[in-house]
């Protein structure tokens, strides 16, 4: 079996490579290496950070491997075999229990499939050059691996629309300009910004980083005060959160800075 993601740790963090050239296509077994390795990123209490990039090519993702799908006989099955793996599409878009930050640090074009995986992380940085876009309607289906749902929510409903329904192409310029991407470098930029990042969120609490990412989408556009009702303690079903506000930890950080000193986490 051909090693499609490279897995590279930096203390807390790990650094995720997509590794098949020449596009980084994805198709079921790059979907399942890339669930696996998101998997045991989730299950490492060291790990706190994440980073995904497409290497030192010009494209970080070309999406679903459109040349296996033309071999297929049964439209239904071959949108089964990428779809349906745990995990959903590339294993990240429906990886509904990862709770600890992932960037992604887009080397380049991110196209159909390559854009909905790089909509499931939190933090984009994208080259100067990247170009994001879904070319989905011109091939016969539509971007329902995750534009569809999570695109209009990301950008203006009628800025998510046309790119899909037209396909054109987006410029890192302008995916800056709506909020989509955090910053446009320049190549040589790329990685070390991404990483000085990663180790900035890195220093956080962990259970506080999980909280976060198992809040922010609970409440993601619920009533202000539903909202506040499911930060409550005792009363938002939240889990990590609800562990996070009785844990050691919750006390260690008000502590440490009454102390003048760097807080020791414990993840507890």
């Amino acid at each position: 079996m051909s090693q499609f993601v490279i897995a590279e740790r930096m203390g807390h963090v790990l650094e995720i490579t997509l590794s098949r050239p020449p596009a980084n296509a994805i198709n079921a077994e790059v979907g399942r290496q890339l669930h696996k390795t998101f998997r045991d990123f989730q299950d490492d209490p060291e790990l706190r950070v994440g980073i995904l990039t497409g290497g030192s090519g010009r494209i970080f993702s070309a999406g679903w491997d459109l040349k296996e799908v033309a071999k297929e006989t049964d439209a239904g099955e071959a949108n089964d075999a990428v779809m349906n793996e745990p995990g959903g599409f590339a294993g990240i878009t429906e990886l509904w229990e990862r709770t600890k930050p992932v960037l992604g640090a887009l080397n380049g074009a991110a196209v159909g499939g390559g854009f909905e995986m790089a909509l499931a992380l939190d933090v984009l940085i994208a080259v100067e050059e990247a170009e994001f876009w879904l070319p989905e309607m011109q091939r016969g289906f539509v971007p329902d691996a995750g534009a569809v749902q999570r695109l209009p929510r990301k950008v203006p409903y009628n800025v998510a629309m046309e790119m899909m329904l037209t396909g054109r192409r987006m410029s890192a310029k302008e995916a800056v300009h709506w909020g989509l991407v955090q910053a446009a470098v320049s190549r040589d930029e790329l990685m070390p910004r991404a990483r000085e990042l990663a180790r900035t969120i890195a220093e956080g609490a962990p259970l506080a980083l999980q909280a976060l990412l198992e809040i922010a989408p609970e409440i993601d556009r619920l009533p202000l005060k539903d909202a506040f009702a499911r930060t409550k303690r005792g009363a938002s079903g939240l889990p990590i959160y609800e562990r996070m506000i009785t844990s050691e930890d919750f006390l260690e950080g008000p502590r440490a800075f009454a102390e003048k000193r760097k807080p020791v986490w414990k993840g507890r």
